[in-house]
């Protein structure tokens, strides 16, 4: 196999407490990762070493190689964890620990710590007294350095305007927010009623412009944010220039790890200062001291504390054309007994170009080829799956890519319980990373928005059940507001049949109190949402479906709850209408 003889050169392996003691006495820098057995090493960065290597060019004091825990004592701590492990061993100390493969600091940490070789070397820097790294269990209390993650957080509460929100500034808002360090805890769309801006925004009642301020901020929808400080991620730092006078002076004997004496570093921004700096301040609202935070969190967020324990992560899965072929119910079961939520499937028969780039592991092989004529050759179903820790329990219900590392070092996975003569390679696919996952989903499953209305002799405890329909089904609610239906509104969503006899009982009907006009967004959002209301008659719906919105809420014909576009073209025409500024995202064309 020409793709693992390759992987063997890059990286060493070390498989038992007698190798780890010899790499130990490697000189300069080696970059470890640390493995399971059953998962094997990560290969999402291995396309980052090898650049490293080559662009570094030091093979005499850069080195890479991969540990399984399992059969080295000295790893124990890190056995059956699913998270990628990275250890960094300077002249044989284990100086510095990442968890999860986060390419760009790993990739930063290495070329910090090539460059002090090099300074060291070269005799223009002393060697730093690096702290060594104690490699205890991750998850005891008193894990050294991985402690410093489990502290009390500290939280803020964000809320973004129905401005920023029409506008899709609340999306760049977002990852400036996760661009700064900051952690994006919970997050929740929502019209803010009177009484929670009134009791929010209360430091500023008295202001004069209060009153006209309320309604503007119950206009349409926020987005609630819970957020935190990250210890994983750059700080937002200010950096002042360097001086030149001390850039090239040797630091002190006692001076430790990564210590950057051209750079002066100021005290981290909080976030509304951060927020200010980036003059973004006035499109969203920061509470920050602690006693109103956990007041808001409680009010908006009542699970929160329970929500901060799961990690639902989206992923793609893919059942290969033999698989899903021949047993694709019986793969669905095994995916639902395993605890995930089927969000969306579809069959699709791909390209040459996608299997391509699906099968991308596989184009050193001999049998490429073939992996391509047969992943083209009919419907693959792709699914996006939704788990707690969905992207490591995936890979390790799946196994390995190809049935002979399967065999190696799992062999109850599904790789092999579905192995065919055919292809050497496992019938099941996944996302490597949540970022992969992302553009995979988007790729296979291309968001659609359509227009959504509730009427108005739906009460308010209806509502909060359809939101919690809407949600279950998948749905993004990209926008809302509430408004009162005159003519003038109505026509621009009701504009196929303004001319119609009854469109005068419609106008009636609308008149009677305030509807809840929505965009919701998701993969084949139209026809998706036109399922969920039912038949058009609820005493038709309670018929044929049952569980369906009108089923549950309508009560006639011109009283049946809701209303949705009835194709892509009328959405668009709808949204656009009614949402002035509203810019769809990424939506699908017709």
């Amino acid at each position: 196999m020409a793709g693992k003889k390759r992987e063997i050169q890059l990286q060493a392996v070390i498989n038992n407490q007698s190798l780890w003691d010899e790499m130990l006495q490697n000189k300069g820098l080696t970059v470890i990762d640390v493995y399971q057995a059953w998962c094997g090493p990560c290969k999402a960065m291995q396309t980052l070493f090898r650049k490293l290597k080559n662009e570094l060019n030091e093979d005499e004091i850069l080195h890479f190689a991969v540990a399984e825990a399992d059969n080295i004592v000295t790893l124990q701590p890190f056995r059956d964890k699913c998270e990628p492990i990275f250890l960094f061993s300077i002249n044989g100390k284990i100086v510095a620990k990442i968890e999860g493969a986060n390419a760009p600091l790993i990739n930063k940490k290495i070329i910090n710590l090539i460059n002090e070789e090099r300074k060291i070397a070269a005799g223009k820097m002393v060697r730093p007294q690096y702290h060594e790294i104690a490699l205890v269990d991750l998850d005891t209390e008193d894990a050294g350095e991985a402690s410093n993650e489990n502290v009390d957080k500290l939280y803020s509460i964000i809320i973004i305007k129905p401005e920023a929100v029409i506008t899709r500034k609340a999306i760049e808002i977002k990852e400036k927010i996760i661009n700064a360090g900051f952690v994006i805890e919970a997050e929740d769309k929502r019209v803010l009623t009177e009484k929670q801006v009134r009791e929010f925004y209360s430091q500023i009642a008295d202001q004069p412009e209060f009153e006209d301020f309320v309604p503007s901020v119950t206009s349409g929808l926020s987005y609630i944010l819970v957020t935190s400080q990250s210890n994983k991620q750059e700080p937002p730092w200010e950096e002042t220039v360097p001086n030149p006078e001390t850039e090239h002076k040797e630091p002190p004997e006692d001076q430790h790890e990564m210590a950057t004496p051209t750079v002066m570093k100021k005290k981290r921004d909080s976030l509304q200062e951060y927020l200010e700096r980036q003059a973004i301040s006035q499109f969203c609202d920061v509470e920050e001291n602690i006693d109103n935070v956990n007041k808001f969190i409680d009010i908006f967020f009542p699970d929160f504390k329970s929500m901060t324990n799961v990690k639902l992560e989206r992923i793609l899965a893919l059942l290969r054309p033999d698989l899903f072929r021949e047993k694709k119910e019986e793969v669905l079961k095994i995916i639902q007994d395993e605890g995930f939520k089927i969000l969306m499937q579809r069959q699709v028969v791909l390209s040459e170009e996608e299997a391509q780039t699906l099968c991308k592991e596989y184009e050193n092989e001999d049998y490429f080829e073939n992996i391509l004529e047969n992943m083209t050759s009919g419907p693959s179903l792709a699914l996006v799956l939704l788990r707690d820790n969905g992207l490591q329990h995936w890979k390790k219900l799946i196994g390995p890519s190809t049935v002979e590392e399967a065999k190696e070092y799992l062999p109850e996975s599904l790789c092999i319980r579905f192995a065919t003569g055919s292809l050497p390679i496992n019938q099941l696919y996944g996302s490597d990373s949540l970022e992969a996952a992302k553009k995979e989903v988007q790729h296979f499953f291309p968001p659609q928005s359509t227009l959504a209305l509730i009427k108005p002799h739906v009460t308010h405890e209806q509502r909060e059940e359809i939101f919690d329909i809407i949600k279950e089904a998948g749905f993004d609610i990209t926008q809302m507001k509430e408004m009162l239906l005159t003519k003038e509104q109505a026509d621009k969503i009701y504009f196929k049949i303004v001319r119609k006899d009854f469109y005068k009982d419609v106008l009636e009907v609308l008149s009677e109190g305030p509807s809840l006009v929505m965009v919701l967004t998701k993969w084949n959002a139209v026809s998706e949402w036109r399922r969920l209301m039912g038949p058009t008659d609820p005493d038709e719906a309670k018929l044929l479906s049952p569980d369906s919105i009108r089923a549950k809420f309508g009560e006639s014909i011109l009283r049946n709850a809701a209303h949705g576009s009835s194709n892509t073209y009328d959405a668009m025409e709808a949204i656009n209408r009614v949402f002035e500024d509203f810019v769809p995202e990424n939506t699908e064309e017709n």
